[in-house]
């Protein structure tokens, strides 16, 4: 369906999943886009596993993009003993996907000639009817609507919003991905379209299936993934945990192939120390793991006149909630229904936008953060390895 040209233009400041959710929004109610991305190449070789949640499928419909091969069915869940055994096998379909497949569809669907690599935002000016980016490059593109989703370290946000950041929520996530055919069969069977944790005191790790190399959904050429969620303190522990393999130290994650051969051969022993069996296998299998802090925010407003932010630029959810692409795809879509509702005029759509989304927002954050302190925290802070057989018996 052809969709007749409003004469708005929306900029937006991120290419990830977040901006690209936007822009394909916007572009099916009839606005032109631009997207702006501070990253000078694509962003195909980020992130790992993605629940596929309802409102990615809605945005997706909306914008014209197929629905018909987003991931792999996982059928049931089981919950592992301590030596691999199931403990509780669950009845529960969900279907599960990549970061990369979803970035790849969108970045299709998306006109090439609008997406900009290599623009970083450093000001935002704005008068009663019209907003302009300023880029580092000595650039600037103006527009009816500028949104932020330009992440955890959002420049749009620390604009209008300096004193908002997000904060440590006391554990990282080590993630990896382990192609198919390269995992022993045992465990390989007992992993093959299900979702399986493993819980033990202030900690457990989790796997599923999802597309492959080049989105694959073959049998025998997906890849499991697997997320893993361990205490560090902050002041002592994180810094070195977050220092890459040439020395560098990084915000809040360490992309595959980059953790220093010292905290890798450490979270190898660690999982070799407490995981079951099939988890210990995965891990093995793993060639280039990598590593998240999780991390808390959430902002007081999401608009600034001609200005929103939208996804982990605004709330960041715990991984718990399986919720954060999810999120910004529910961004999106309300924004475009805001804007088609108040006749496309940004300074009526935004105010009546920005209420729901704020508290879907607080709502994922106090979600997440019971999910999260009951799994890392109901006996302390600490890690625990050789005396957690003592830790289980006395729970």
């Amino acid at each position: 369906m052809t969709v007749k040209p409003t004469g708005n233009r929306a900029i937006v400041i991120g290419g990830s999943l977040g901006g690209l959710f936007a822009g394909i929004m916007l572009h099916s109610i009839g606005w032109d886009v631009d997207i702006y991305e501070r990253s000078d190449r694509n962003l195909d070789s980020r992130g790992g596993g993605v629940v596929l949640q309802s409102d990615v499928i809605e945005a997706f419909k909306r914008a014209g993009i197929s629905t018909q091969s987003l991931g792999v069915t996982a059928h049931e869940r089981y919950y592992l003993n301590s030596d691999g055994s199931v403990d509780q096998p669950m009845p529960m379909r969900q279907m599960l996907t990549s970061w990369n497949l979803l970035y790849g569809s969108m970045r299709r669907h998306f006109p090439s000639e609008h997406y900009h690599y290599g623009k970083y935002l450093t000001d935002i000016q704005q008068n009663g009817e019209q907003v302009t980016a300023i880029f580092a490059d000595g650039t600037d593109d103006t527009a009816d609507l500028l949104i932020g989703a330009d992440g955890p370290n959002s420049t749009v946000r620390q604009h209008f919003l300096p004193d908002a950041h997000y904060h440590y929520a006391g554990y990282i996530a080590y993630r990896g991905l382990v192609n198919e055919n390269e995992l022993e069969s045992d465990a390989a069977t007992l992993f093959t379209e299900r979702f399986v944790f493993y819980q033990f005191p202030n900690s457990h790790i989790l796997q599923y299936v999802i597309p492959g190399d080049r989105e694959s959904l073959v049998p025998g050429e997906r890849r499991f993934n697997w997320v893993w969620y361990v205490n560090y303190d902050e002041t002592t522990e994180l810094p070195r945990i977050l220092t890459d393999k040439e020395g560098k130290h990084r915000d809040y994650s360490i992309p595959p192939g980059m953790i220093s051969p010292a905290v890798e051969r450490e979270m190898r022993s660690y999982a070799n120390t407490v995981l079951a069996p099939p988890f210990q296998k995965l891990v093995a299998a793993t060639q280039e793991p990598f590593v998240q802090a999780i991390l808390d925010l959430g902002v007081p407003q999401m608009t600034f006149g001609r200005v929103a932010l939208v996804g982990d630029a605004a709330f960041i959810p715990r991984p718990h909630t399986a919720a954060s692409t999810a999120k910004a795809a529910a961004n999106a879509i309300s924004l475009a229904e805001a804007l088609v509702r108040h006749n496309h005029n940004v300074i009526k759509a935004l105010p009546a936008w920005e209420p729901s989304q704020l508290a879907y927002g607080r709502q994922l954050i106090a979600s997440g953060q019971q999910m999260g302190d009951r799994s890392q925290f109901s006996y302390g802070t600490s890690r625990f390895g050789e005396n957690l057989d003592t830790v289980q018996q006395k729970a």
